[in-house]
């Protein structure tokens, strides 16, 4: 008697769906290193997005002083230009994947200190502000060297690819859906966001740890001075025409952007007639972008050089400000958003590529921390300019002048933009 062959199982068409569908988000190509970063990367996202609103929510709580209120605000922005540099060092001296953790470790550390006395009902402002601080100096420490592991897991190549993924994370989880988490948990329990955030980042420490890095760092005895170190990095960057640039480019344009962006919600009140809830859609229009942006960045590429790509996001930036000056159109000013939230995706996916690409494995860490000095001292200097400019000249006069510094150094650097996105690593 004979029988039939058995035939081959035929896998679910839904499986398939969702093979390809995790095929196209985290390629094969890119190996299951950057997978594992990746999820690490997209995990802590989440945390952070979750605390980012939790934060000034439980300093508002505890105290009604607008003073101490700004404070926490200032706590997120003052730890990268104080210890960036130092944080660079460390990238470049000590196992990179070691630093992510420790620097987590105290992170989390510190949350649940904090989540203790919020349920004993004996934090004091004081102890929020301080605790705020801490994690927020050592995310210094994860954030720069989390940005060296990158480019020692994936092809130069294939860098544009990997920098899009990782940066969809950080719209999506950070920007877009954990602030609203973090707000909701926070009303049905003051401790539950950060200890949520504990939470999340012990998931991220257990998939770094599947990490298999090329050997990296220096040999025990050969560390030599920390402010050695530093003067090589800020050396390198000011010597290497392309990075340079960049770094300068990232650094007038947060000026201008940090001018326009310090009075947003004044902006969006008395210029726009918007309330709380319209200046946070506001916000959701330029998060909703930056989908788009992922969506769109790999066609871009395949499409335009870097170089054009960046030429056509400061274009748009510009002329950003010029329409927000003008507009009184809440809607108007929405979509504008929205088109900012493209350009800002674009632009940092593709600035990191070329820094990554240019810079030599044993300097990522050096070279990424004075590009976070421009980026954040950028901010710093841009928020003051604004602010001085609205009490004298009216909500609008920060875009104006974001306009009008954008027009002129965006003449000045167009021919350099075409040549600094085709570097190759030069020595240190």
């Amino acid at each position: 008697m004979q029988t039939r062959p058995a035939r081959p199982a035929r896998r679910p068409v839904a499986s398939a769906a969702v093979r390809r569908l995790l095929d196209r988000l985290f390629p094969p190509r890119l190996g299951p290193g950057f997978r594992w970063l990746l999820g690490s990367s997209w995990t802590s996202n989440l945390g952070d997005g979750i605390t980012l609103a939790a934060g000034p929510l439980l300093v508002a709580s505890l105290t009604d002083d607008p003073f101490l209120i700004s404070l926490a605000a200032l706590l997120t922005w003052a730890p990268p230009l104080l210890f960036g540099l130092w944080a660079g060092v460390l990238s470049d001296r000590l196992d990179r994947r070691r630093i992510v953790l420790a620097a987590n470790a105290v992170r989390a550390a510190v949350l649940l200190a904090l989540v203790g006395t919020l349920l004993a009902g004996v934090l004091p402002v004081a102890g929020a502000l301080a605790a705020l601080g801490l994690v927020a100096t050592a995310e210094v420490f994860a954030d720069n060297a989390s940005a060296t592991l990158a480019p020692m897991l994936v092809r130069r190549d294939d860098l544009a690819v990997a920098n899009a993924r990782i940066q969809t994370g950080l719209i999506t989880l950070n920007q877009l859906v954990g602030p609203p988490i973090g707000a909701a948990i926070f009303a049905a329990g003051a401790a539950l966001p950060f200890a949520a955030e504990v939470v999340l980042l012990a998931a991220g420490a257990l998939m770094l740890s599947r990490l298999r890095l090329p050997a990296h760092g220096r040999p025990p005895g050969t560390s030599g001075s920390v402010r050695r170190d530093i003067a090589q990095g800020v050396r390198w960057t000011v010597r290497h025409p392309a990075v340079r640039t960049l770094v300068l480019t990232i650094l007038i344009f947060n000026v201008t952007y940090g001018a326009a962006w310090s009075v947003l919600v004044l902006y969006a009140r008395t210029r726009l007639g918007l309330g709380a809830v319209g200046f946070g859609l506001l916000t959701t229009a330029a998060a909703l972008g930056g989908l788009l942006g992922t969506a769109l960045y790999g066609t871009l590429t395949r499409l335009a050089s870097l170089g054009d790509i960046m030429r056509v996001g400061l274009v748009i930036e510009t002329l950003t400000h010029l329409a927000l000056a003008l507009t009184r159109s809440a809607w108007l000013a929405m979509s504008v958003f929205f088109v900012f939230g493209v350009h800002a995706f674009v632009w940092h996916t593709t600035s990191t590529t070329v820094r990554q690409r240019a810079v030599p494995q044993e300097l990522q860490g050096r070279v990424g921390s004075v590009n976070v000095i421009a980026v954040f001292g950028g901010l710093v200097a841009g928020s003051a300019i604004g602010g001085a400019l609205a009490s004298r000249y009216g909500v609008t006069a920060p875009f104006w002048f974001a306009f009008g510094g954008s027009v002129l150094f965006l003449a000045l650097l167009w021919r350099e933009l075409s040549r600094i996105a085709h570097q190759d690593p030069e020595p240190a």
